[in-house]
């Protein structure tokens, strides 16, 4: 008989304070005025601590993998497509046709997906960690059991092993499923004690009828799960899926083996928040890629303290708005790696004629 996979988490050691303090210092050595690139220069940082060294390394091999998953609510007429289109879209990524796959390509980024939850049959190349077909409705029944919501985060878990054991220095999760805001949105509600008609957003795009039924399946599902709330493993069993359980794991041990993550929108997001609960401290690991349209998303972000670097107004899921912000952080990294200091360039700062050595962190 096969034991229960282990659902928690050895303690988050935090990124290198040292190499952040060295990156701060280098930032006001380098020949720009002080706090000049913005943003830039405090991502630059969180690399630095994240690689623990000053400076800090372009990225190498960062990889996105797209968790997908089917949840039986959206057969309820929350979302705007029907949700054979999943298993359709899991073969799109596969063939290379995803909006992912397409801005992946400019940024050097590899795409998997891993098919958690699928309701149907897929190729084998992405089944390996499948789950079962499909969440349960969280409006009536609880998403999964408990064996499954354990197998779940376990593969999550061993997925983010073996992109780090393959050389991931940059990981992005990014997902797939029709009608995956529902859990999505009930998870972040449930956990900012938010009301449902505050949290509820469009989706994939429904019409004021499906917001509706939308709106009213969160507030069901909520009920469902309040005297679980404040225990993650059975907020993703009951209220959750397959799909987000697995993300919380992949997110939560990305942190453990001190692997940076780009947030995706609201549904990554979601198993964050959860995420966070099963390895308190991961998100310190995390930097939010963009803000999703979705009420809930906004409502995610400010609990775990996360600026999103862009607002685009996407809500595409897929992992595409993390890879948007890429760039961007790749460079905070060059920027903090690769200008010259005043000392190197001979450049007065005006304040000495021989500004300080810079500094470096091991």
């Amino acid at each position: 008989m096969t034991s229960e996979p282990d659902v928690t988490f050895d303690a988050i050691t935090p990124p290198d304070a040292a190499a952040r303090a060295a990156a701060d210092v280098r930032q006001t050595q380098l020949t720009k005025p002080a706090g000049s690139l913005g943003r830039l220069e405090t991502l630059g940082g969180w690399v630095a601590a994240c690689q623990g060294q000053c400076p800090p390394h372009l990225f190498a091999r960062p990889r996105v993998v797209v968790f997908a998953g089917d949840h039986g609510v959206a057969r309820n007429g929350v979302s705007a497509y029907p949700a054979e289109v999943t298993a359709q879209m899991v073969a799109n990524f596969i063939a290379g046709g995803a909006a992912v796959n397409a801005l992946a390509a400019t940024t050097g980024t590899g795409v998997r997906v891993a098919d958690i939850a699928v309701d149907a049959d897929t190729d084998a190349s992405v089944s390996a960690h499948k789950v079962r077909r499909s969440s349960g409705s969280i409006d009536r029944e609880d998403a999964l059991t408990e064996d499954e919501v354990a197998r779940a985060i376990a593969a999550g878990r061993a997925i983010a092993d073996e992109e780090v054991d393959s050389g991931a220095d940059l990981l992005i999760a990014g997902e797939m499923g029709i009608g995956n805001t529902t859990p999505a949105t009930v998870l972040i509600a449930s956990l900012t004690d938010t009301e449902p008609v505050a949290a509820v957003g469009r989706g994939t795009g429904v019409d004021d009828a499906g917001w509706a039924r939308k709106t009213a399946a969160i507030r069901d599902a909520m009920r469902r799960v309040r005297p679980v709330v404040a225990d993650p493993v059975a907020l993703l069993r009951v209220g959750g899926g397959a799909d987000l359980a697995a993300m919380a794991g992949f997110l939560a041990q990305a942190a453990l083996r001190k692997t940076p993550v780009i947030l995706d929108g609201v549904v990554v997001t979601a198993a964050a928040l959860v995420a966070e609960g099963l390895a308190p401290g991961a998100r310190d690991w995390w930097v939010a890629g963009h803000r999703s349209t979705e009420p809930a998303h906004a409502l995610a972000l400010q609990r775990l303290r996360l600026d999103p670097i862009l607002d685009l107004g996407m809500r595409l899921g897929e992992g595409s708005g993390a890879v948007m912000a890429l760039p961007v952080l790749q460079g905070a990294v060059t920027t903090l790696a690769n200008m010259a200091t005043f000392a190197d360039a001979g450049v007065s700062t005006g304040e000495d004629d021989e500004p300080a050595a810079t500094p470096t962190a091991d």
